[in-house]
């Protein structure tokens, strides 16, 4: 069974760094574009950044202004989003999600309708 499992989240201070994680179990990850999504409390959601399979290309939102970077790690299965900077108006349940896409050479996609296998979301709380 696929599955997406997401770790890292917690409260840090405007400023502060985090690394949220998304391992996978039952498929390969790096066959899959990779997407972070956020959702901020009483919005909808927002793409955050994706990375392609084969890591031939990766996307940032405008709105983390290159903050935020994506990785993979295939030996671990795992994708990761580091957020350095962070504004209280970071706070929002964040997902990791996978995309079959369209294949290798295809530049990711944030279009959340694409994405078939999601985790169960981590929150982040930028607080002074």
């Amino acid at each position: 069974q696929a599955q997406l499992v997401q770790s890292g989240g917690v409260s840090v201070q405007p400023g502060g760094s985090l690394r949220l994680s998304c391992a996978a179990s039952g498929f390969t990850m790096d066959s899959y574009d990779i997407g972070w999504f956020r959702q901020a409390p009483g919005k909808g959601r927002e793409g955050v950044s994706c990375i392609s399979n084969g890591d031939t290309s990766s996307y940032n939102s405008g709105v983390i202004e290159g903050r935020f970077s994506i990785s993979r790690d295939n030996a671990k299965n795992t994708v990761y989003l580091q957020m350095n900077s962070l504004k209280p108006e970071d706070t929002a349940t964040y997902y990791c999600a996978a995309d079959p896409g369209l294949g290798r050479g295809y530049l990711c996609r944030m279009n959340e309708d694409h994405y078939a296998y999601w985790g169960q979301g981590t929150q982040v709380t930028v607080s002074s």
